[in-house]
């Protein structure tokens, strides 16, 4: 304690080190003067955020006009985003302000064409010749590179999106980051960070790329997400939607830029993105940004069956991601079999458990007043068909919903462990391609007495599918 009082230049006497008192050189000291000075150049001793940044214009109609015409060419949703991002990026308004961030290989997830349009990103330029250089979408860095290629680091390619996505409020230079990973490598393995990113008021685009636990074929335990949506769901600002068209990810794209950067909203998206290629259908012309992005509308009317109908009230379809496809396949087996169907597309469960806790809030808050109905409750009412939703999820992630849908609704989902096979049997084993979609409903009308049960089995024999079987889950 001498040492350290003489070092430091003290007037502590002796007989006062045993107590270890505090020192305080007085309010007109120079140091003390020197700390109140500082503490106002910071804003006062009581710390507060201050957001100087400007508001970003909204993308020109250019940017995503393209998606609403659909594409008769099989492309996945992580194909349209890459051509989606390239179209934000030349955008004159906001183009420098798009900031791309991947781990590992930007390769992956068709990417690479950004290489030589904005390069690279590297603080001391290119200083090696890359192996890829005889290709016309080689490596390309360079010191004003846009493209953020973090290598195999999730934790830290997190960080470059927590920066870029606070620069708005940190530095006042409003910039939107997109970062792009596995699914599974996002909230598995570095949620504390999505959380802190949440707690800062973070904006930005986090793109869960080769999204599902069936989709990407082969790969397994390592790489065959089915839970991310639910793990993202418990913060509270986020939105996370699974569209499975190109033109509902351009839709969620627009409204989340608009929320985060002319509205000034502090919340940021999780949006996942398929590497399965179908056509994508053209936009309906009747079909509203604000249907998408509260969670679910009806995609497909149901077939008239006429005199073949063996039901009044159509069943009620419903299916989010690449699982649409075999939703919409699932209604012509139905058809085939005099059971219309309808067709929803579940953009979000997330934002109907959203909007469903608010209006239970609501409803309890103002008991003498006429009880607010959930969207979800609105578009799926108690008194319609039967319901069953199919998604490559978990069946917790559809079930975010279930407190305000009908108790006989049937959910299929991927609960159990990744498997390495090609799409279809993954599918059968995990009960959610079209014949199980189509045998569910089935099961749900023998359940309601609209059909006879006998019919209900004669169907599952007729398809293929075995109650025998061994749940998934199990294995």
């Amino acid at each position: 304690m001498r040492v350290f009082r003489d070092r430091l230049q003290l007037p502590i006497p002796d007989a006062d080190l045993h107590d270890a008192p505090y020192y305080h050189p007085g309010p007109e000291s120079e140091e003390v003067q020197y700390m109140l000075e500082r503490r106002r150049a910071l804003g006062g001793p009581v710390p507060r955020r201050v957001v100087r940044s400007k508001p970003l214009p909204a993308p020109r109609p250019e940017v995503d006009a393209e998606f609403t015409t659909g594409s008769e060419m099989a492309v996945s949703t992580t194909m349209a985003f890459g051509r989606l991002l390239r179209n934000l990026i030349r955008d004159p308004q906001i183009g420098r302000s798009i900031v791309p961030i991947v781990p590992d290989e930007a390769r992956t997830f068709g990417l690479d064409p950004l290489f030589k349009e904005v390069g690279i990103y590297a603080a001391h330029g290119q200083l090696y010749e890359p192996v890829d250089s005889d290709l016309v979408l080689s490596y390309r860095e360079a010191q004003d590179g846009q493209v953020l290629e973090e290598g195999i680091t999730e934790a830290g390619a997190v960080a470059s999106l927590q920066v870029a996505a606070t620069a708005y409020a940190t530095h006042g230079v409003p910039l939107i980051p997109f970062y792009i990973f596995y699914s599974m490598f996002g909230f598995q393995r570095t949620g504390d960070q999505f959380w802190a990113l949440a707690d800062e008021r973070g904006r930005g685009f986090v793109m869960g790329a080769t999204a599902g636990r069936t989709t990407l074929m082969g790969e397994g335990l390592q790489h065959d997400d089915g839970h991310s949506h639910l793990l993202a769901s418990v913060i509270p600002n986020i939105h996370a939607y699974d569209p499975a068209y190109a033109y509902e990810l351009a839709s969620i794209v627009r409204e989340g830029i608009d929320r985060m950067w002319a509205k000034g909203e502090d919340v940021f998206y999780y949006i996942t993105l398929y590497n399965e290629n179908y056509s994508m259908p053209k936009r309906p012309a009747d079909l509203t940004d604000e249907q998408i992005s509260r969670g679910i509308y009806r995609l497909l009317e149901a077939p008239s069956l006429g005199k073949d109908a063996r039901i009044k009230t159509p069943v009620r379809l419903v299916g989010s991601g690449s699982i649409l496809q075999q939703v919409v396949a699932a209604q012509k087996l139905l058809a085939e079999r005099g059971i219309p169907a309808e067709v929803y597309s579940a953009t979000s469960f997330q934002q109907l458990r959203a909007d469903g806790l608010a209006t239970d809030r609501w409803n309890r808050l103002n008991p003498g007043q006429k009880p607010r109905i959930p969207h979800v409750t609105q578009v799926l009412p108690p008194n319609g068909g039967q319901i069953v939703l199919a998604t490559d999820w978990i069946r917790s992630y559809p079930d975010l919903v279930a407190p305000w849908l009908p108790a006989s609704r049937m959910v299929l989902g991927t609960d159990g462990f990744g498997r390495s096979d090609d799409r279809e049997s993954l599918r059968c084993l995990f009960e959610i391609d079209a014949p199980h979609v189509a045998a569910a409903a089935f099961s749900g009308l023998s359940r309601s007495g609209q059909i006879p049960a006998a019919d209900a089995e004669a169907v599952m024999r007729e398809l293929g599918i075995d109650p025998a079987d061994t749940d998934p889950r199990a294995l």
